[in-house]
């Protein structure tokens, strides 16, 4: 380790231990309970008040938020994200047990780690299922087959990076799967037309969650329909798309930074790279090769059709979960699933499917079948590494009270800033978004607090469509996020290269976003401020452009 890196990490820690110091002395890291008889106030671990033992209510305050903070800020500074997030976890374990070992190592295990495989064990199968489908395919030479195929119709890199965007755009059913599926699929392509891992990484992040949060088939809408009351959560979230400014002008933001053919910020380092010298990395980890003698008798249907077969029985698993054999109508179904449940009973039957397809074809024999099941795991493990920190994280602040704590703020402040507070509610729902590292567990706090401040009308509609554009632009930008995470394993790029050079432009677009709901409160129409928005995008990238040939010249943008 460098000797200005040590100097950092240690600042850092001293830090660190002073706020924790700090919370110890002023008591602001508990949680505390409300006791609903007396107003008597005791330690959240406790059962009863301390003053009359009447049952209470958790309340929290601003300390639930510091572990991820901790966490994030330690990644940004030592580029590494294990220990960072683990420090973040340790802190929020110390916090929650008010500085006790034996109750910090129970929070730590129980509630941090094993809370997280047990809550995420769905998506892990999946993850490492879709693992083996990949690696079954670049064995059989599909993945080589569909690359010379993409050579020969997509002639440029603009025309890679569009088919990318219009692929992550196609499968808007989950974001897990859209980031896993695209870039397997993908990556032949781009890197065939030397388009660096960073922004593959990116065209994949920017059309995963943004399009699942205006897809009214997703489990996203899904989830968004399960936080609102009697009934009105797919009519909310449908009404809600026009004024969902961050998902939209981030698509006009792709679409328009590729045909411009420019970058700004630490993508343009790595985007030059891949042009003029071949180098899809520029630095960190370099990905392993998947498969050193694929079959030669690969061809594209064979990737097209375990992929098409994929999405369609996961769609299938997804309303069979949701009820669709129960009754209920296909909207209902997407509604009341789960995809943690729906995702892997999709893929083991897709799996199944792959193999028997693949062997029948004679492209791999069962040996060579059963040797991609621990490569493709394999290639899972940092994902799923990162995944289980990153849960845990969260799981700090929900021992902690966060949702309570923004609960207080949000309501307290909704009279006096009535037109102002869609953009309020998208600053709120992007901080608590991207220290969380979560959109479903912010909307989910903040989804009931805006119907209760907004009883009805399009007000109600645009704070509804600010919450989930928050949500989803910190979810973006945070280096903790699952869809983040996944995006960085879907393009194969070094995790902090990905949040480092997506981050420019995710704010680029959260800014425009901003001032479009300060519009919004005002102006109540989408068929007026959505254009407004459009071209203020559109503006903004000739600006960019423009500033970009002044400083670089032509040639080095």
């Amino acid at each position: 380790m460098k000797k200005s890196k040590k100097i950092i990490l240690a600042i850092a820690c001293i830090v660190i231990v002073a706020v924790l110091a700090f919370a110890k002395v002023s008591g602001g890291s508990l949680s505390t309970v409300k006791c609903t008889d007396c107003d008597g106030t005791g330690i959240v671990e406790q059962v009863e008040c301390e003053t009359c033992g009447g049952e209470g209510e958790v309340r929290a305050s601003y300390w639930a938020l510091v572990p991820p903070v901790i966490a994030i800020a330690l990644a940004l500074i030592t580029k590494e994200v294990y220990s960072s997030l683990f420090v973040g976890i340790l802190a929020g374990s110390i916090l929650g047990s008010d500085f006790k070992f034996t109750g910090t190592m129970d929070i730590l295990v129980n509630d941090g780690l094993i809370g997280a495989v047990s809550g995420t064990a769905g998506i892990f199968i999946f993850l490492v299922v879709l693992g083996v489908v990949v690696a079954l395919i670049n064995k059989a030479g599909g993945s080589a087959a569909f690359g010379k195929w993409a050579q020969k119709h997509i002639k440029t890199r603009a025309g890679a990076m569009l088919a990318t965007f219009a692929l992550g755009v196609l499968i808007f059913i989950d974001d897990y799967f859209n980031c896993l599926t695209v870039g397997s699929v993908m990556r032949p392509v781009t890197d065939g037309h030397n388009v660096s891992r960073a922004k593959l990484s990116y065209l994949i992040d920017a059309t995963a969650a943004p399009v699942c949060m205006i897809a009214p088939i997703s489990s996203w809408a899904a989830a968004v329909s399960s936080y609102a009351e009697d009934g009105q959560g797919i009519a909310l979230f449908i009404r809600a798309i026009p004024f969902n400014f961050y998902s939209l002008l981030t698509f006009v933001f792709i679409i328009g930074i590729t045909l411009m053919k420019f970058d700004y910020g630490p993508m343009r380092i790595h985007e030059l790279n891949a042009k003029t010298k071949g180098d899809l990395y520029t630095c960190g980890d370099k990905a392993e090769v998947e498969e050193e003698n694929p079959s030669s008798n690969g061809k594209v249907i064979d990737l097209v059709l375990p992929i098409v077969v994929l999405i369609a029985v996961c769609i299938f698993a997804l309303v069979y979960v949701g009820g669709i054999f129960d009754g209920s109508n296909f909207v209902d179904a997407f509604s009341n699933t789960d995809a943690s449940i729906g995702l892997p009973w999709g893929s083991i039957i897709a799996l199944v499917f792959t193999i028997v397809y693949l062997c029948a074809r004679k492209l791999v024999s069962f040996k060579e079948a059963m040797e991609c099941i621990p490569k493709g795991f394999i290639a899972m493990v940092p994902a799923i590494l990162i995944l289980t920190f990153a849960t845990s994280l969260k799981n700090m602040t929900a021992v902690l009270g966060a949702k309570p704590f923004v609960a207080d703020v949000m309501t307290s402040v909704a009279g006096d800033f009535q037109n102002f507070l869609p953009a309020i509610i998208f600053l709120v729902a992007c901080f608590i978004s991207f220290a969380t590292g979560t959109s479903w567990g912010t909307f989910g706090i903040l989804i009931p607090i805006v119907i209760a401040i907004f009883p009805s009308g399009a007000i109600q509609t645009i704070g509804m469509s600010a919450c989930l554009a928050g949500s989803v632009c910190g979810d973006h930008c945070s280096p903790i996020s699952d869809t983040t995470i996944m995006s960085s394993a879907g393009g194969q790029c070094n995790h902090l290269n990905h949040v480092s050079t997506q981050l420019p432009y995710a704010i680029s677009v959260a800014a425009i976003s901003f001032v479009m709901y300060i519009v919004s409160g005002f102006v109540q129409k989408a068929y007026i401020v959505l254009p407004i928005g459009i071209v203020l995008t559109i503006a903004f990238l000739f600006v960019m452009k423009m500033a970009m040939v002044k400083k670089y010249g032509k040639e080095n943008v």
